[in-house]
C-alpha cells in the first residue's frame, strides 16, 4: 500500500537504526559542541567516543538545534516518497527544533508546492520521543492520511511514560540545568535521583543509593503506570551504560508482557545534558 505520509523528526528521539530504515524515517541531525568542534549527532562522533572524551573534557559540551533549512532539506527528500510530510519534534521546551521545523514548514509554502506539512510538538524527549515518531510512521505504513497519522502520534503522545535514573547530577548542574545542592547531596549520600518526563517537564520521581536500587525502583514504577491486562511497549535507554541495560531490559522480560522491548543509546546531544552513566526507560500500554 502506497504511503501518503513520510514522517520527519529529529535526532534527540533516540531510534535505533533498524527501525529508521524499516519505516523511512527522515532524521534531522542536531549539533553537539564539543572541545571547540561541531560534530552532527550521531553522524560525525560516535556514542563510544562521545562519551569517552565527555568524561575527560574539562569543559561541558554545549547543543544547537538544526537550522530551518536543514528541515527544509529533510523536508524535501521526504517528499519524495509521500505528498504529505508529518514532521515530529523534541518539546520545545527543552530546545529550538520546533521553532526551526515551523520556519520551514512555511518556506515549504513555495519551495515545495501541493506539499503539505504538520509540524507537532510531540510534548517529550528520547525514546518516548521515539515511541511517538514510530506510532505515526505505522499509521503511514497503513496508508493513512496526514490528519490520521497526526492524530495517532498525538494519541500515543498523550500515553507515553519515561522514567530514568542519573548517574551524576555534576554534569547537570555544571550545565545550570540543576541546583548544586542537589549534587552534593547526591555525591555526599551517593544517591541516584529518577526523574520523569511528561508534558514538556521534567519531575522528581524517587530516589536511590544504588543503580540495583534504582532498577527496582523503575520496575515498580512501571508496574504501577502499565495497564494490567493489555502488553507492553519498552525501549530501554542508556548512556554509555549497557551493562546495565541489558540488566534491566532482562528484569523488564521476566516481568512484564511485551509487545514490543528494545535498547537504544543516549545519542551525544542528548548526553551532553545528562552525561554518561543514565538508565532509563520509555513505555506504554496497548496497541
Amino acid at each position: 500500500m502506497a504511503r501518503k505520509v513520510a514522517i520527519v523528526t529529529d535526532s534527540s528521539a533516540c531510534i535505533p537504526d533498524e527501525l529508521v530504515a524499516e519505516y523511512g524515517i527522515e532524521e534531522v541531525p542536531m549539533s553537539v559542541i564539543l572541545e571547540g568542534k561541531t560534530y552532527r549527532d550521531g553522524i560525525d562522533l560516535s556514542h563510544a567516543e562521545f562519551y569517552a572524551r565527555l568524561r575527560e573534557a574539562k569543559d561541558l559540551p554545549t547543543t544547537a538545534h538544526s537550522s530551518p533549512g536543514a528541515y527544509l532539506e529533510a523536508y524535501q527528500r521526504a517528499s519524495h516518497r509521500a505528498a504529505s510530510v508529518l514532521c515530529i519534534t523534541i518539546s520545545q521546551v527543552f530546545s529550538g527544533q520546533y521553532n526551526s521545523a515551523r520556519i520551514a514548514r512555511e518556506l515549504a509554502g513555495s519551495a515545495l508546492p501541493g506539499v503539505a506539512v504538520t509540524v507537532l510538538d510531540c510534548g517529550t524527549a528520547a525514546a518516548a520521543q521515539g515511541f511517538v515518531v514510530l506510532a505515526a510512521a505505522r499509521a503511514a505504513a497503513s496508508g493513512r492520511s496526514l490528519a490520521e497519522v497526526t492524530e495517532a502520534a498525538r494519541g500515543l503522545a498523550r500515553r507515553v511514560r519515561l522514567l530514568a535514573m542519573v548517574a551524576d547530577l555534576n554534569y547537570l548542574v555544571r550545565g545550570g540545568h540543576a541546583p548544586k545542592i542537589a549534587a552534593m547531596a547526591s555525591s555526599l549520600f551517593r544517591i541516584k535521583p529518577l526523574f520523569t518526563l511528561s508534558d514538556g517537564e521534567a519531575r522528581p520521581a524517587a530516589n536511590a543509593r544504588t543503580t540495583g536500587g534504582a532498577i527496582k525502583r523503575l520496575l515498580t514504577i512501571m508496574k504501577r503506570q502499565s495497564v494490567k491486562g493489555q502488553p507492553l511497549h519498552v525501549a530501554v535507554m542508556h548512556a554509555d551504560a549497557r551493562s546495565d541495560a541489558l540488566t534491566l531490559k532482562e528484569r523488564i522480560a521476566a516481568q512484564f508482557d511485551c509487545a514490543e522491548l528494545w535498547t537504544t543509546e543516549f545519542t551525544p546531544v542528548m548526553g551532553a545534558h545528562i552525561g554518561p552513566g543514565l538508565i532509563g526507560v520509555a513505555f506504554y500500554s496497548g496497541d
